[in-house]
């Protein structure tokens, strides 16, 4: 019994300690106050002043440049993370399979400051232009390889004599992939695709390296500006908010769907 009851005290406690800044964030949204921890009474107004024109427009603009590089990231890595992830799980070779997992486990292991640091000099050796081009290149470098763990225990537990008997049946190795593996795969895809859009959303390290003076900012880089300069922008916490309520719907989201096909099938 006492130990059931610690355990769960100890439970409690630690997602105190983990949404409880978010709950500050929250709750401090709603009030005009620039200093956070500043009770000014209920208000809207930073809200209002997010989604203003004439407000704010260097913040509105990091966080465009945010969820465009985070969608582009997350779409490509997908993609060629899956094709990837098909070409390991179906070579014959187990030590250059094992070879080729380890080599792609390389980059989760580093820091971010030495992929930063790397795709810097690899940029600047070969003459390309730092910008936007070469942030979300530097994010698909990172992304990608996350996506690929993703996809590959889908792999190991589809039954391998699906594809075939596709292709016995007459159909061509694109329709098989399209029909078989892509639908078998598919939620180890969507969990790649959410992780690669959190991680360049949450990206610093790399993007600092990489993002070039021409004055392009994402929100990472805004913050990191803005606290610099001494205080951070109130509008920061409406903005923390909405995020932070999107991707926990869209989270409850994909739980819901994997609890109804779990129970259908």
């Amino acid at each position: 019994m006492i130990k059931r009851i610690l355990c769960q005290g100890y439970l409690w406690l630690l997602l105190l300690l983990l949404y409880a800044p978010i709950i500050i964030i929250v709750v401090f949204s709603f009030t005009e106050a620039k200093v956070m921890g500043n009770w000014t009474g209920f208000s809207t107004q930073l809200y209002r002043n997010l989604f203003s024109d004439n407000v704010h427009h260097s913040l509105t603009a990091a966080f465009i440049n945010t969820v465009s590089i985070a969608l582009i990231t997350a779409t490509v890595s997908t993609v060629f993370g899956t094709i990837t992830a098909i070409g390991i799980h179906n070579l014959r070779n187990r030590r250059i399979r094992r070879a080729i997992s380890f080599v792609n486990t390389i980059p989760i292991l580093n820091g971010d400051v030495i992929i930063g640091i790397s795709l810097f000099l690899l940029f600047i050796t070969l003459g390309i232009p730092q910008g936007y081009t070469t942030v979300v290149l530097s994010h698909i470098t990172f992304c990608l390889p996350y996506v690929i763990l993703c996809v590959l225990p889908r792999l190991k537990q589809m039954n391998p004599n699906l594809y075939e008997a596709a292709l016995d049946l007459g159909a061509s190795p694109m329709q098989a992939l399209r029909k078989i593996i892509i639908p078998e795969v598919l939620p180890g895809m969507v969990s790649g695709f959410m992780l690669a859009v959190t991680m360049s959303i949450d990206d610093f390290a790399v993007t600092i390296f990489t993002i070039g003076n021409e004055g392009l900012e994402t929100l990472s880089t805004y913050i990191y500006a803005d606290a610099r300069k001494g205080g951070l922008t109130p509008e920061l916490r409406p903005l923390s908010t909405i995020i932070f309520v999107v991707v926990l719907l869209m989270l409850v989201a994909l739980n819901r769907r994997k609890v109804k096909s779990e129970s259908n099938t």
